[in-house]
C-alpha cells in the first residue's frame, strides 16, 4: 500500500469519518456513487469495489457487466456540507475489468488516454473553466415554474442577493475541498452566475468541474434554489457556456509562450489553435452534447456559432486572451463552445486531441477575425473562409461520426455508445410536439 492510501486511512480515522463515497461518471457526465465504511477501505485501495457496469450508462455491455470501482487516493477530500461529526468523505475512481486492465468505457480512463499521449510528445495539460449556471427559485420550480431568483445583469452587485450569498458559500466548501476559485460574479442573465476555477491539470480539472457542479447543487438545496447547468433555460437570456482556458507546458515552461510571436504566441500555439479549428465540427458532439445545446449556439449571447479565431474577440470560436507582460506562463487559447452540461472528461480529452493533431500535422492557423462574426453577411464570412458550427445535434453527431480523430480519442466503446445515445436523443426530440407548435398551428390550419 503506498503513502496516499495510508494517508487516507489515517485521516479517515482521526477525522471519525463514517462513510466514503466512491465516485465516477457515466458517459453522459452524470455523477454516480456508492458508499462504503471505514472497514471497508484497505481492500476497497487492494482490491477495488465491484459493481454491475451494464447498469450505467455507457459503461458495460450485460455480457460484459461486472467492473470494479478502484479508488483513486490522491483525489480523497473530505465532504464539508455534511458536518464535522461522523463525517463524509470522497474519492474518484478509475473503472477497470476483472482481469485488471482499465475499462476503454471509463471517461476518466478516456481522458488519461488522451493525457498519456500528450506526455509522450512532452506537453502536460492545464485547463481553467469559467462555469456558468442559474438559480431559480425553489417554491416556484417545485410547481414547474422556472423564476430566477434576481433580475440583475453582467457584474451587477446586488447587496444581500442570494446570488452573493450562493456564491459566497460556494466558494467556501470549493476550497474546503482544495479547489482553488479565480473569479466569481454575476453574469449576463437574470438569476446567472459565474465562478471561474483556477488553473490546473486537466484531470484535477475534469475532477473539480465534476465537484464542483455537485457543491452548486448541494448549497442550492440548503438555500431553496434550483440550480441549473442546463445549456439555454431561458429564450429571451444567455446561454450556460463553460468557457475553457488551454494550454501545454513541457516541464516548467509554457510551449504556448514566445515573446517574439504574434500575440506572444508559439509556433506550438497557433498549430494547436489550428488543430481545434479544423476539427471543431468533430468535437461539437461532444462539447456540446444535448439538442439544448444548439439553441445556445444559435442564440446569440456571445457564444460561438462560426469556425474561427480571434485575438480577444468574443465571437469567435477561439479567443486569444490579452497577454500579461512579463507572465509567459499566463499564454493560453480559450475554446468557447463549450456549455456546462458537457461531461469534462470527454470533452477535455477531445479537445486535445485536436490540439495535439494540428501540432503533429503542422497544421497552418488561418488568419485571425477582428470583427464581430455575428455581424458579417454570409457571403462576407465564406469570403474570410469561417464555416459554421453543426446548427443541430443531429448535424454534430453526423459529422462527429466520419471522425477518425474522435473515434481515436473516445475509444470504439465509448464513440459507439455516444452515436447511439445522441441518435436516439434526437429521434426523441423530433417526435415532441411543442407548446410553440401548439400555439402556432392548432387552429390555423
Amino acid at each position: 500500500m503506498g503513502r496516499q492510501e495510508e494517508y487516507v486511512l489515517r485521516i479517515v480515522e482521526e477525522r471519525d469519518i463514517r462513510f466514503i463515497q466512491l465516485w465516477f461518471t457515466d458517459v453522459q457526465g452524470v455523477l454516480k456513487s456508492v458508499a462504503i465504511a471505514p472497514a471497508e477501505l484497505e481492500d476497497a485501495f487492494s482490491e477495488g469495489v465491484g459493481f454491475d457496469g451494464s447498469t450505467i450508462e455507457g459503461l458495460a455491455r450485460i455480457t460484459e457487466a461486472d467492473m470494479i470501482l478502484r479508488p483513486d487516493a490522491s483525489t480523497f477530500q473530505v465532504l464539508p456540507w455534511r458536518g464535522e461529526a461522523h463525517g463524509a468523505a470522497r474519492m474518484f475512481c478509475d473503472i477497470i475489468t476483472p482481469d485488471g486492465e482499465p475499462a476503454r468505457s471509463d471517461p476518466r480512463g478516456v481522458l488519461k488516454r488522451m493525457l498519456a499521449k500528450a506526455a509522450e510528445m512532452g506537453f502536460s495539460f492545464y485547463a481553467h473553466p469559467e462555469i456558468e449556471f442559474y438559480l431559480f427559485d425553489g417554491e416556484a420550480a417545485k410547481r414547474g415554474e422556472f423564476v430566477p431568483v434576481d433580475n440583475a445583469g453582467y457584474f451587477d452587485h446586488v447587496p444581500r442577493s442570494v446570488g452573493v450569498e450562493f456564491r459566497r458559500e460556494t466558494i467556501q466548501l470549493l476550497e474546503q475541498m482544495g479547489i482553488s476559485v479565480e473569479y466569481s460574479h454575476h453574469e449576463g442573465g437574470p438569476g446567472q452566475n459565474e465562478i471561474d476555477l483556477l488553473y490546473a491539470d486537466a484531470l484535477t480539472m475534469a475532477d473539480s468541474i465534476i465537484t464542483f457542479k455537485t457543491i452548486v447543487k448541494e448549497v442550492a438545496a440548503t438555500q431553496n434554489c434550483l440550480a441549473s447547468f442546463m445549456p439555454k433555460p431561458m429564450i429571451d437570456a444567455p446561454g450556460n457556456g463553460m468557457h475553457m482556458h488551454l494550454s501545454l507546458f513541457e516541464g516548467e515552461r509554457n510551449a504556448f509562450s514566445d515573446p517574439s510571436g504574434e500575440f506572444h504566441l508559439s509556433t506550438t500555439a497557433r498549430q494547436f489553435m489550428a488543430g481545434l479549428l479544423v476539427h471543431a465540427n468533430e468535437i461539437t458532439a461532444i462539447t456540446n452534447q444535448h439538442v439544448n445545446s444548439y439553441k445556445r449556439l444559435w442564440g446569440g449571447g456571445e457564444a460561438p456559432s462560426y469556425v474561427c479565431w480571434g485575438h480577444n474577440n468574443r465571437s469567435a470560436l477561439v479567443r486569444v486572451p490579452l497577454h500579461r507582460p512579463g507572465k509567459a506562463t499566463s499564454s493560453r487559447l480559450e475554446y468557447r463552445a463549450l456549455d456546462s452540461s458537457a461531461n469534462p472528461y470527454l470533452a477535455l480529452a477531445v479537445i486535445l486531441a485536436a490540439g495535439l493533431a494540428g501540432i503533429e500535422n503542422g497544421y497552418e492557423l488561418p488568419p485571425g477575425a477582428d470583427d464581430n462574426v455575428w455581424d458579417l453577411s454570409p457571403a462576407e464570412r465564406r469570403a474570410m473562409g469561417i464555416d459554421a458550427l453543426p446548427s443541430s445535434l443531429e448535424r454534430a453527431v453526423s459529422a462527429m461520426m466520419d471522425s477518425e480523430l474522435v473515434a481515436d480519442a473516445l475509444g470504439e466503446e465509448v464513440f459507439e455508445y455516444v452515436v447511439r445515445n445522441k441518435q436516439q436523443e434526437w429521434q426523441d426530440y423530433r417526435q415532441q410536439i411543442t407548446p410553440w407548435e401548439l400555439q402556432r398551428f392548432m387552429t390555423r390550419h
